[in-house]
């Protein structure tokens, strides 16, 4: 169960952010009015009834299913790893695991970071202003080409619909996982403090001295939280932003 790759990530989203690296067909004139109408209409479009104003479209179908498939997919991708995301942490809470960071470290990292990947990946689809332009126009095309709507859009359609308002989306979603994710989150109370100190206080607290008790230098140092003492502080404040700018938002 894996997001779409950074590079197929990368190659959309910069393709969709910059001007210069749009589909064409986002930027021609000539199809600005088609590609209003379907935007408008998004997720429902009805091309047989209004073929004058997607007229244009009809001699570029074959090459708009050629050159935004790669973008399509990509929308395709991010909403089975979504599905798949849903689906594992029903499973989760269905199996009532239990999450400590102290405890089970390896399962609690790859949980929070699960709920940080998705989270961040449905902000970023929400971002793309073209979304509905492209996946109404690939969509159209294959329409007028097969005679039938791709068999994923009906549900990809419904998707980007729902995720207009990501955060309050998702705020619905996690409703049933926060037990979960508190648990997993509150498991850091004795960990985050002590990560989170300045130079100054490391310094004064002579954490990191060799002799400042000489006659401990020889044993061997003993924790039962080793992993956590090398967990990025970066992982555990986005783990703690995602979860709380949700719940106040």
């Amino acid at each position: 169960m894996l997001p779409p790759s950074p590079m197929q990530q990368g190659q959309v989203w910069k393709a969709c952010g910059d001007p210069k690296a749009k589909p064409s067909y986002l930027v021609d004139k000539n199809l600005e009015s088609a590609v209003k109408f379907i935007v408008r209409k998004f997720p429902a479009v009805e091309t047989r009834n209004n073929n004058q104003q997607l007229a244009q479209l009809q001699k570029e179908k074959s090459e708009i299913l050629k050159n935004l498939a790669l973008y399509y997919f990509t929308f395709v991708d991010v909403m089975e790893f979504k599905d798949h995301v849903c689906e594992l942490l029903n499973t989760v809470d269905a199996c009532q695991v239990f999450f400590d960071i102290t405890v089970n470290f390896d399962l609690t990292k790859n949980y929070l970071d699960l709920v940080v990947t998705y989270t961040t990946l449905m902000i970023i689809l929400s971002r793309i202003e073209e979304r509905k332009a492209i996946i109404g126009l690939y969509n159209y095309a294959h329409e007028m080409t097969h005679g039938a709507s791709d068999r994923e859009y009906p549900r990809l359609g419904q998707m980007i619909v729902d995720y207009e308002n990501p955060l309050k989306k998702m705020m619905e979603e996690f409703v049933p996982h926060g037990k979960s994710l508190s648990d997993a989150l509150i498991s850091l109370q004795m960990v985050y403090p002590r990560r989170n100190l300045s130079a100054d206080q490391w310094r004064n607290a002579q954490l990191l001295s060799l002799i400042s008790a000489p006659s401990t230098m020889l044993n061997p140092a003993q924790s039962d939280t080793m992993p956590c003492e090398y967990l990025s502080l970066d992982a555990m404040e986005k783990w703690i932003v995602c979860k709380y700018y949700r719940a106040f938002t």
